[in-house]
């Protein structure tokens, strides 16, 4: 397998690091034959092409058999006629990588913000909704009329629906198949309404999969209440992108929520935080969201190759992380006393162990 690394600002190389420890320490123990091409992109691409990314970067991402992403400064690019793009829009829009997954859980030995354990996943759509950068075919859809009033428009389209009431479905049938539709269809009529109506009308082609539905801002609390009620939830582009920050936040950290942006053709393993430039080069940022969002390019690039070796080390990526937990080999933000390099070298460390 061959993965293009991009090591990201701020704290991305340092994260990106210990990943790649971590994957080396995969790729030995499952005789994976990882190979990496390493380039640049973010604030590093912007001073050495005048781009942050550019059209040879992404043919040498869509010849590749994966992508890890470090954490990008997305906020610092507004200007894209100045070479100023963001490089996770960019990629996700290019390979078009619709499905964004996002697993959050507790851990034992490591103190949560829930009301109780829990383990679920976030499938969220990924390239249009209410975002601007992505949901036209050029330029941007949030428009200032006048000085003082703005209009943002939102794509719907059948086909996104579908699909990722899709990937939704699948995983749901690995798991403890419940899916738990999301929406905001009371005021959003028409476009949540063809949301539902397709993630109902893909249900039927799962008959064992327990269906629900729940407006997004009851959901909010639904979730903060009763977190365990809860398995795949699937929803829109905006209302995914916060939901699933609050499933990782209340899991003990954003630091330990995974995420992968997956299309048919192309994978994304990207943490779920920023670039948090504040801690850069202090040796204190949390790796293991990085960690988790690489063990899920390993399971994807499995499952989609048949490849038994990259599943059995994506598992074995997880069950280090709890192991890890456990042992409180882990950052200080997660009441750990190790750094950055330091976790990682010890994961790394466990799974050639295990």
């Amino acid at each position: 397998m061959k993965i293009v690394v991009l090591p990201g600002d701020g704290i991305g190389p340092e994260t990106m690091a210990a990943t790649l420890e971590v994957l080396d320490a995969a790729s030995a123990r499952f005789n994976l034959g990882l190979e990496y091409d390493h380039d640049v992109a973010g604030h590093d691409s912007l001073q050495r092409h005048g781009a942050t990314v550019t059209p040879a970067l992404l043919e040498k991402v869509k010849a590749a058999d994966g992508l890890m992403l470090g954490p990008m400064a997305t906020y610092d690019f507004k200007d894209e006629a100045k070479g100023e793009i963001n490089p996770s829009k960019f990629f996700r829009k290019e390979l078009d990588l619709y499905a964004n997954i996002r697993p959050s859980r507790t851990y034992k030995g490591l103190t949560h913000r829930a009301a109780s354990d829990f383990d679920l996943v976030v499938v969220r759509e990924n390239t249009e909704g209410f975002y601007a950068d992505r949901n036209i075919e050029s330029g941007g859809s949030e428009m200032l009329i006048t000085p003082d009033v703005v209009v943002s428009l939102r794509r719907i389209t059948r086909l996104c629906c579908e699909r990722i009431a899709r990937s939704a479905f699948e995983l749901a049938m690995t798991r403890k198949k419940h899916v738990s539709i999301v929406h905001k269809a009371n005021v959003l009529k028409i476009g949540d309404g063809m949301f539902i109506d397709m993630c109902h009308q893909v249900a039927k082609e799962f008959p064992e999969v327990q269906v629900d539905d729940f407006i997004v801002d009851a959901m909010m609390a639904h979730v903060v209440r009763a977190p365990q009620r809860f398995d795949v939830i699937v929803t829109t582009n905006m209302f995914g992108d916060i939901l699933s920050d609050l499933t990782a936040e209340l899991s003990g950290s954003l630091g330990l929520g995974g995420s992968l942006n997956a299309g048919r053709e192309h994978a994304m393993g990207q943490a779920a935080h920023g670039s948090a430039p504040d801690i850069a080069g202090q040796d204190i940022a949390n790796p293991f969201s990085l960690i988790l969002s690489a063990a899920q390019l390993l399971g994807w690039h499995g499952q989609r190759k048949n490849q038994p070796a990259f599943l059995a080390a994506a598992h074995a990526m997880d069950e280090a992380l709890v192991a890890a937990v456990q042992a409180g080999e882990v950052t200080r933000d997660v009441g750990g006393n190790l750094g950055t390099a330091a976790t990682g070298r010890a994961f790394a460390q466990r799974l050639l162990k295990a």
